[in-house]
Protein backbone atom coordinates (compact mmCIF):
# COMPACT_ATOMS: atom_id res chain seq x y z
CA UNK A 1 0.00 0.00 0.00
CA UNK A 2 2.78 2.43 0.89
CA UNK A 3 4.54 1.68 -2.40
CA UNK A 4 1.38 2.40 -4.34
CA UNK A 5 0.64 5.54 -2.42
CA UNK A 6 4.13 6.73 -3.26
CA UNK A 7 3.57 5.96 -6.91
CA UNK A 8 0.22 7.75 -6.82
CA UNK A 9 1.96 10.89 -5.66
CA UNK A 10 4.16 11.12 -8.71
CA UNK A 11 3.70 14.13 -10.91
CA UNK A 12 4.20 14.14 -14.69
CA UNK A 13 7.12 11.74 -15.23
CA UNK A 14 7.22 11.79 -19.02
CA UNK A 15 5.17 8.82 -20.15
CA UNK A 16 5.08 9.89 -23.78
CA UNK A 17 5.89 7.28 -26.37
CA UNK A 18 3.94 4.31 -25.03
CA UNK A 19 2.72 3.70 -28.55
CA UNK A 20 0.12 4.92 -30.99
CA UNK A 21 -3.31 3.42 -31.44
CA UNK A 22 -5.61 2.79 -34.37
CA UNK A 23 -8.52 5.15 -35.00
CA UNK A 24 -12.10 3.95 -35.19
CA UNK A 25 -13.37 2.95 -38.61
CA UNK A 26 -15.54 5.60 -40.28
CA UNK A 27 -19.06 4.64 -41.37
CA UNK A 28 -21.97 6.46 -42.86
CA UNK A 29 -24.01 8.16 -40.15
CA UNK A 30 -27.33 6.49 -39.33
CA UNK A 31 -30.48 8.27 -38.14
CA UNK A 32 -30.15 8.98 -34.44
CA UNK A 33 -33.88 8.64 -33.82
CA UNK A 34 -34.21 5.03 -34.90
CA UNK A 35 -35.11 3.22 -31.70
CA UNK A 36 -35.91 0.09 -33.71
CA UNK A 37 -32.31 -0.01 -34.86
CA UNK A 38 -30.48 -3.00 -36.22
CA UNK A 39 -28.27 -5.16 -34.04
CA UNK A 40 -24.84 -3.67 -34.40
CA UNK A 41 -21.93 -5.84 -33.48
CA UNK A 42 -22.34 -8.69 -35.97
CA UNK A 43 -20.66 -7.16 -39.02
CA UNK A 44 -17.32 -6.02 -37.59
CA UNK A 45 -14.79 -7.35 -35.08
CA UNK A 46 -16.44 -9.06 -32.14
CA UNK A 47 -15.60 -10.09 -28.58
CA UNK A 48 -13.86 -13.44 -28.13
CA UNK A 49 -15.39 -16.17 -25.99
CA UNK A 50 -13.14 -15.12 -23.11
CA UNK A 51 -15.07 -11.86 -22.83
CA UNK A 52 -18.52 -13.47 -22.89
CA UNK A 53 -20.61 -15.25 -20.28
CA UNK A 54 -19.89 -12.89 -17.40
CA UNK A 55 -19.22 -9.26 -16.57
CA UNK A 56 -15.59 -8.41 -17.28
CA UNK A 57 -13.82 -6.59 -14.47
CA UNK A 58 -10.31 -7.60 -15.47
CA UNK A 59 -9.00 -8.40 -18.93
CA UNK A 60 -7.94 -12.01 -19.59
CA UNK A 61 -4.18 -11.51 -19.55
CA UNK A 62 -1.23 -12.06 -17.25
CA UNK A 63 0.73 -9.18 -18.79
CA UNK A 64 1.30 -5.96 -16.87
CA UNK A 65 -1.18 -4.00 -18.90
CA UNK A 66 -4.23 -1.94 -18.00
CA UNK A 67 -6.99 -0.11 -19.83
CA UNK A 68 -8.24 3.43 -19.30
CA UNK A 69 -11.97 3.95 -19.77
CA UNK A 70 -14.23 6.97 -19.44
CA UNK A 71 -18.00 7.15 -19.08
CA UNK A 72 -19.90 10.08 -20.60
CA UNK A 73 -23.44 10.71 -19.43
CA UNK A 74 -23.59 14.31 -18.12
CA UNK A 75 -21.53 17.35 -18.98
CA UNK A 76 -18.46 17.70 -21.19
CA UNK A 77 -16.33 19.83 -18.89
CA UNK A 78 -13.42 17.39 -18.79
CA UNK A 79 -13.33 16.10 -22.36
CA UNK A 80 -10.87 18.61 -23.82
CA UNK A 81 -8.44 18.12 -20.92
CA UNK A 82 -8.69 14.34 -21.08
CA UNK A 83 -8.23 14.19 -24.85
CA UNK A 84 -5.30 16.59 -24.72
CA UNK A 85 -3.55 14.50 -22.07
CA UNK A 86 -4.13 11.25 -23.98
CA UNK A 87 -2.85 12.90 -27.15
CA UNK A 88 0.24 14.22 -25.39
CA UNK A 89 1.01 10.78 -24.02
CA UNK A 90 0.00 8.95 -27.23
CA UNK A 91 -2.28 6.74 -25.16
CA UNK A 92 -5.50 4.96 -26.09
CA UNK A 93 -8.70 4.95 -24.07
CA UNK A 94 -12.22 3.66 -24.53
CA UNK A 95 -15.16 5.99 -23.96
CA UNK A 96 -18.65 4.82 -23.01
CA UNK A 97 -21.23 7.51 -23.82
CA UNK A 98 -24.96 7.10 -23.38
CA UNK A 99 -27.21 7.58 -26.37
CA UNK A 100 -28.77 10.64 -24.79
CA UNK A 101 -25.32 12.13 -24.30
CA UNK A 102 -24.44 11.45 -27.94
CA UNK A 103 -27.61 13.16 -29.11
CA UNK A 104 -27.13 16.15 -26.81
CA UNK A 105 -23.34 16.46 -27.30
CA UNK A 106 -22.58 15.16 -30.79
CA UNK A 107 -19.50 17.38 -31.21
CA UNK A 108 -17.96 15.91 -28.08
CA UNK A 109 -18.56 12.35 -29.25
CA UNK A 110 -17.17 13.22 -32.67
CA UNK A 111 -14.05 14.69 -31.06
CA UNK A 112 -13.45 11.40 -29.23
CA UNK A 113 -13.76 9.42 -32.45
CA UNK A 114 -11.63 11.89 -34.40
CA UNK A 115 -8.89 11.47 -31.79
CA UNK A 116 -8.84 7.75 -32.61
CA UNK A 117 -10.35 6.38 -29.40
CA UNK A 118 -12.87 3.58 -29.26
CA UNK A 119 -16.50 4.23 -28.40
CA UNK A 120 -18.42 1.68 -26.38
CA UNK A 121 -22.09 1.66 -25.39
CA UNK A 122 -23.43 2.81 -22.02
CA UNK A 123 -27.15 2.41 -22.84
CA UNK A 124 -29.45 5.07 -24.22
CA UNK A 125 -31.03 6.57 -21.08
CA UNK A 126 -28.90 5.12 -18.25
CA UNK A 127 -31.56 2.98 -16.54
CA UNK A 128 -31.11 0.12 -14.11
CA UNK A 129 -31.00 -2.88 -16.42
CA UNK A 130 -32.25 -5.28 -13.75
CA UNK A 131 -35.56 -3.38 -13.92
CA UNK A 132 -35.92 -3.99 -17.68
CA UNK A 133 -37.21 -6.86 -19.78
CA UNK A 134 -35.04 -8.51 -22.41
CA UNK A 135 -36.80 -6.49 -25.13
CA UNK A 136 -36.35 -3.23 -23.23
CA UNK A 137 -32.66 -3.97 -22.75
CA UNK A 138 -32.29 -4.54 -26.47
CA UNK A 139 -34.04 -1.24 -27.19
CA UNK A 140 -31.65 0.62 -24.87
CA UNK A 141 -28.54 -0.93 -26.42
CA UNK A 142 -29.64 -0.50 -30.02
CA UNK A 143 -30.89 3.05 -29.59
CA UNK A 144 -27.60 4.01 -27.96
CA UNK A 145 -25.68 2.44 -30.81
CA UNK A 146 -27.62 4.46 -33.36
CA UNK A 147 -27.10 7.71 -31.49
CA UNK A 148 -23.36 7.11 -31.00
CA UNK A 149 -22.94 6.02 -34.61
CA UNK A 150 -24.73 9.13 -35.87
CA UNK A 151 -22.77 11.50 -33.64
CA UNK A 152 -19.34 9.96 -34.19
CA UNK A 153 -19.53 8.83 -37.79
CA UNK A 154 -17.67 5.68 -36.74
CA UNK A 155 -18.52 2.09 -35.99
CA UNK A 156 -19.12 1.73 -32.24
CA UNK A 157 -17.31 -1.08 -30.49
CA UNK A 158 -19.10 -4.25 -29.33
CA UNK A 159 -18.44 -3.31 -25.70
CA UNK A 160 -21.29 -2.51 -23.33
CA UNK A 161 -21.01 -0.99 -19.86
CA UNK A 162 -23.98 -1.30 -17.53
CA UNK A 163 -25.38 1.88 -16.00
CA UNK A 164 -24.57 1.99 -12.29
CA UNK A 165 -22.57 -1.22 -12.88
CA UNK A 166 -25.85 -2.94 -12.03
CA UNK A 167 -25.38 -6.36 -13.61
CA UNK A 168 -27.26 -9.63 -13.36
CA UNK A 169 -26.53 -12.94 -15.11
CA UNK A 170 -29.68 -12.49 -17.19
CA UNK A 171 -28.81 -8.95 -18.23
CA UNK A 172 -25.25 -9.99 -19.16
CA UNK A 173 -26.66 -12.85 -21.25
CA UNK A 174 -29.04 -10.45 -23.02
CA UNK A 175 -26.18 -8.06 -23.83
CA UNK A 176 -24.00 -10.93 -25.02
CA UNK A 177 -26.83 -12.14 -27.27
CA UNK A 178 -26.77 -8.72 -28.94
CA UNK A 179 -23.08 -9.20 -29.72
CA UNK A 180 -21.58 -7.15 -26.88
CA UNK A 181 -19.10 -7.98 -24.16
CA UNK A 182 -20.07 -6.57 -20.74
CA UNK A 183 -17.02 -4.47 -19.91
CA UNK A 184 -17.19 -3.24 -16.33
CA UNK A 185 -14.17 -2.15 -14.30
CA UNK A 186 -11.62 -3.18 -11.70
CA UNK A 187 -11.95 0.18 -9.97
CA UNK A 188 -13.94 3.37 -10.36
CA UNK A 189 -11.99 6.41 -9.24
CA UNK A 190 -15.28 7.98 -8.01
CA UNK A 191 -13.95 11.27 -9.30
CA UNK A 192 -17.36 12.01 -10.77
CA UNK A 193 -18.66 12.62 -7.24
CA UNK A 194 -16.64 15.80 -7.12
CA UNK A 195 -15.60 17.77 -4.05
CA UNK A 196 -19.23 18.04 -2.96
CA UNK A 197 -19.28 14.23 -2.79
CA UNK A 198 -16.20 14.12 -0.58
CA UNK A 199 -13.76 13.26 -3.36
CA UNK A 200 -10.39 14.81 -4.12
CA UNK A 201 -7.80 14.26 -6.84
CA UNK A 202 -5.61 12.40 -4.33
CA UNK A 203 -8.44 10.01 -3.44
CA UNK A 204 -9.28 9.39 -7.10
CA UNK A 205 -5.65 8.58 -7.91
CA UNK A 206 -5.32 6.29 -4.91
CA UNK A 207 -8.43 4.32 -5.87
CA UNK A 208 -7.02 3.74 -9.35
CA UNK A 209 -3.51 2.83 -8.22
CA UNK A 210 -4.75 0.41 -5.58
CA UNK A 211 -6.47 -1.54 -8.37
CA UNK A 212 -3.38 -1.94 -10.55
CA UNK A 213 -3.02 -5.58 -11.58
CA UNK A 214 -2.53 -7.40 -14.90
CA UNK A 215 -5.57 -6.64 -17.05
CA UNK A 216 -6.99 -3.95 -14.76
CA UNK A 217 -9.75 -1.74 -16.17
CA UNK A 218 -9.88 1.74 -14.68
CA UNK A 219 -13.16 3.63 -14.88
CA UNK A 220 -13.27 7.42 -14.93
CA UNK A 221 -15.74 10.04 -16.17
CA UNK A 222 -15.38 12.99 -18.55
CA UNK A 223 -17.82 15.07 -16.50
CA UNK A 224 -18.87 15.62 -12.94
CA UNK A 225 -22.13 15.33 -11.12
CA UNK A 226 -23.17 18.95 -10.68
CA UNK A 227 -19.77 20.64 -10.34
CA UNK A 228 -17.41 22.46 -12.67
CA UNK A 229 -14.37 20.62 -11.28
CA UNK A 230 -13.68 17.34 -13.14
CA UNK A 231 -11.44 15.45 -10.76
CA UNK A 232 -10.78 12.58 -13.15
CA UNK A 233 -9.34 14.96 -15.75
CA UNK A 234 -6.97 16.30 -13.10
CA UNK A 235 -6.15 12.81 -11.81
CA UNK A 236 -5.38 11.28 -15.21
CA UNK A 237 -1.72 12.41 -15.51
CA UNK A 238 -0.88 11.09 -12.06
CA UNK A 239 -2.63 7.78 -12.71
CA UNK A 240 -0.65 7.31 -15.91
CA UNK A 241 2.61 8.31 -14.22
CA UNK A 242 1.98 5.77 -11.47
CA UNK A 243 1.20 3.05 -14.02
CA UNK A 244 4.38 3.69 -15.99
CA UNK A 245 6.49 3.84 -12.84
CA UNK A 246 5.07 0.48 -11.77
CA UNK A 247 5.89 -1.11 -15.13
CA UNK A 248 2.40 -1.11 -16.67
CA UNK A 249 1.53 -0.45 -20.29
CA UNK A 250 -1.73 1.29 -21.14
CA UNK A 251 -3.43 -0.71 -23.89
CA UNK A 252 -6.42 -0.41 -26.19
CA UNK A 253 -9.43 -2.63 -25.48
CA UNK A 254 -9.68 -3.18 -29.24
CA UNK A 255 -6.69 -5.49 -28.95
CA UNK A 256 -9.04 -8.07 -27.47
CA UNK A 257 -11.47 -8.16 -30.40
CA UNK A 258 -11.42 -10.92 -33.00
CA UNK A 259 -12.46 -10.89 -36.64
CA UNK A 260 -16.01 -11.83 -37.54
CA UNK A 261 -16.49 -15.15 -39.34
CA UNK A 262 -15.67 -14.96 -43.02
CA UNK A 263 -13.34 -11.96 -42.64
CA UNK A 264 -9.58 -11.75 -42.52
Amino acid sequence: MERRRALAGLLCAGAAGLGAFAPSSPVAAAPASARTARATAAAGPRPPASLLGDEIRRLPTSRKVLALTFNAAWDVDGIDTVLAELRRRKLPATFFPTGEFAEARPAAVRSIADAGHGLGNHSYSHPYFDDLSTAERADEVRAADEAIRAAAGTEPLPFFRFPYSSTTPGAVADVNDLGYAAIEFSADTNGYLGPQGGMTVDKAVERAVDAFAPGAIIQMHVGSNGADVVLDAEALPRIVDAAVADGYEVIDLRQFLVAAPGTR
